[in-house]
């Protein structure tokens, strides 16, 4: 007999704390949950233990396992700690300072003596090579392979680890960057050589040769993890292919990653959002403004029909000029602290407890009053973890209370205020996000994730007065969802900088007819069905003389100069209100995304939670938003579809605490999802 065909898919996202694994039985439909402590010397080792535990604990073998897709923190978490690799530089002769001199932007607009941050490779590692590519392309100074053989030798004697080449130019032509690479790798096989041409071919020096900088930074960190994962999770019996999700909330093979693990580095928030879109489209709600609320900050992103993206996101110190999930992210999580500035004036972050010793009330020697430890104090948490972590009211007490006294406030009234501060934090990043996208929050509905996202998504709707609030039946692990959801997706990038009357269409078409050739080529070697292949052409333009620009969606089909300038300035006057039809435009950079369908799981059959029994529900005593009074507690696994309840509840479950406040009723839907709506 033949073997049964593998009928589970595996979402997996590794964090600096837990590492969420979730796995769905295509068969019946059922979800499994873990949440493994993260290992940060041996990262993958989480994910073995995660399988371990499916197999010794739920039956479940790792070679039933079909489909098996993961994000990490790995990589983002490298930059961020700049404990990376010893990156050398090489550049064309006379920019040696590309790296220091950045864009001569201060990193805070009000201070004149901000530090500068400090570049990831140092100048004694950058190299200057005698070539020179003009801006249209034409070599200008030929370049030499001793020249570059000795600089390169240099680096590697310097100390570098691997190599980054960035030329001047390379974007209209990277043929000095090709033999450069060329000739290194002969030279030093087995060497770590990045082309920036390669990886990004986008007009901005600096920003090019940052993100090639960060390539090779990370790169050999990620390399190994992702051959090391791969070993392992071979060895413990998984025979399907492993995927890691990008930035651009795609996936792509680890093989792919560990050529290009720079995609990677915002896989974690983009995951998040590709699950809470997921989730909307499942229910028919493509409006969503999303929270995902941790312990260190919160992730925003307004989804108005499709996922939004940036071309041009800030990691830590750094600008990243790779496609994203366009995410806005603030200070304010679950373990932020409280403090009162020099005026005495209550503030809520962004500074953070973080996992150890966290907040006071975790019983680990933390002292400074947070968020979670206002939650506990007004009886809106008492456990996390399902009950398996009680939490220590009597120290969140006293870390309140060391500034209550110098409000003059009881302990209650300290951590009511705390939350209202956390909550005004959130709402003024919110607002802005509405109004940039000219939308009204009252056709949007709140998605709500992360652990403490559900505690808290509530108290900021009622005073955004969205339409509704969605929590769905896993919150923590939202973004391992989206990881078991992500299409193949991939992102294309050439600088024209032209004006477009001194294009034809001839150009055009012919750039985009090889991006989609480029495109295919991608797909193919991810080696991978998927059910449906779609092309998104899209170009970057403005007026002459604008330091920004717009981009704009092009349709399918051929193209033609003057189309495409109408898009344009249809699509400024939509934005800007205004648009100037005969000033000239330029076009900046042709763009293009393809996009692998892959299979998603059948969900009409979801079972979230074994069977419960649900009893009565216990009260408890709470005092939120200046009133005290009883709040009804339920446990998520026994509220079946339709079950209607109204706030103050509290709603416990494994991985979050639901906190509905007076004011809205909640009922629960067919894919277990709890829909908060206002009843006053």
């Amino acid at each position: 007999m033949s073997e049964p065909a593998p009928r589970y898919r595996l979402g997996v996202d590794i964090g600096g704390t837990f590492t969420d694994v979730l796995l769905f039985d295509d068969v019946s439909g059922a979800l499994t949950s873990l949440k493994v402590p993260s290992n940060r010397q041996d990262p993958e080792q989480a994910i073995i233990t995660g399988l371990e535990a499916l197999r010794d604990r739920h039956q479940i073998e790792p070679g039933k396992i079909g489909y098996f897709s993961h994000g990490t923190t790995l990589g983002v978490n490298t930059l961020l700690e700049r404990d990376g690799a010893q990156v050398g530089l090489l550049v064309t002769k006379g920019f040696r300072d590309i790296l220091e001199l950045r864009r001569l932007r201060l990193p805070q607009a009000n201070n004149l003596y901000a530090p500068r941050p400090r570049a990831l490779a140092p100048r004694r590692r950058v190299a200057e090579v005698n070539e020179r590519m003009g801006f249209d392309g034409r070599v200008i100074v030929p370049i030499a392979r001793d020249d570059v053989i000795a600089q390169a030798r240099a680096l590697f004697d310097g100390g570098a680890d691997n190599i980054a080449i960035c030329f001047l130019h390379s974007y209209r032509n990277g043929d000095h960057e090709s033999l450069a690479k060329q000739w290194i790798l002969e030279e030093f096989p087995g060497a770590y050589v990045i082309a920036s041409a390669e990886l990004w071919p986008q007009q901005r020096e600096y920003e090019r040769a940052l993100v090639s900088v960060i390539n090779g930074y990370i790169g050999a960190r990620m390399g190994r993890y992702f051959k090391t994962l791969k070993e392992k999770a071979t060895a413990a019996g998984v025979g399907a292919r492993i995927f890691s999700t990008k930035s651009n909330g795609g996936v792509m093979s680890v093989e792919a990653a560990g050529r290009r693990p720079v995609e990677t580095l915002l896989s974690g928030p983009a995951s998040g959002v590709i699950g809470a879109a997921f989730i909307g489209h499942l229910m028919g709600d493509t409006r969503l403004l999303t929270l995902d609320m941790g312990g260190t900050s919160v992730d925003m992103a307004l989804i108005n029909g499709e996922v939004p993206y940036s071309n041009e996101n800030t990691v830590g110190d750094f600008t990243v000029v790779l496609p994203a999930v366009d995410v806005s992210a603030i200070g304010a999580g679950g373990g932020s602290v409280a403090w009162l500035d020099a005026e005495g004036v209550l503030k809520v972050g962004p500074r953070s407890a973080g996992a150890y010793p966290g907040p006071a009330c975790y019983g680990r020697g933390g002292t400074e009053p947070t968020v979670t430890d206002a939650y506990a104090v007004l009886g809106i948490m008492t456990s996390i973890l399902g009950g398996e972590m009680r939490l220590h009211l009597d120290k969140a007490r006293e870390a309140l209370a060391t500034i209550g006294t110098r409000l003059g406030l009881t302990v209650e009234q300290t951590a009511d205020a705390v939350l209202q501060v956390a909550t005004a934090n959130i709402y003024a990043e919110a607002v802005p996000q509405l109004a940039r996208r000219g939308v009204d929050a009252k056709d949007f509905s709140l998605l709500c994730y992360g652990a403490a996202g559900p505690t808290h998504s509530f108290m900021l709707a009622r005073e955004l007065n969205l339409r509704r609030v969605i929590v769905p039946p896993m919150p923590g692990l939202l973004c391992a969802l989206g990881c078991l959801v992500a299409d193949l997706r991939a992102d294309f990038v050439r600088s024209l900088w032209h004006d477009s009357r001194a294009m034809n269409d001839d150009q055009i078409n012919a750039t985009y007819d090889q991006f989609s050739a480029e495109a295919e080529n991608w797909l193919a070697a991810q080696n991978v069905d998927v059910l449906e292949r779609r092309i998104v052409r899209s170009i970057d333009m403005c007026y002459q003389g604008q330091s920004f620009e717009l981009n704009v969606i092009l349709p399918d089909g051929p193209l033609t100069i003057a189309q495409i300038e109408t898009l344009f300035h249809d699509h400024y006057e939509r934005v800007y209100g205004y648009a100037d039809r005969s000033s000239p435009l330029r076009i900046l950079e042709a763009r293009l995304q393809v996009i692998g369908s892959t299979r998603k799981p059948d969900f009409s059959r979801l079972r979230p939670f074994a069977a419960v029994s649900g009893g009565e529900p216990v009260t408890r005593r709470i005092y939120e938003n200046g009133e005290g009074g009883e709040a009804s507690v339920y446990q998520r696994a026994a509220l079946a579809p339709g079950f209607r309840f109204e706030g103050p509840a509290i709603v416990e479950q494994y991985d979050t605490t639901v906190y509905v406040p007076a004011g809205f009723s909640a009922t629960i839907d067919r894919w277990y999802n709890i829909i908060g709506e206002r009843t006053s």
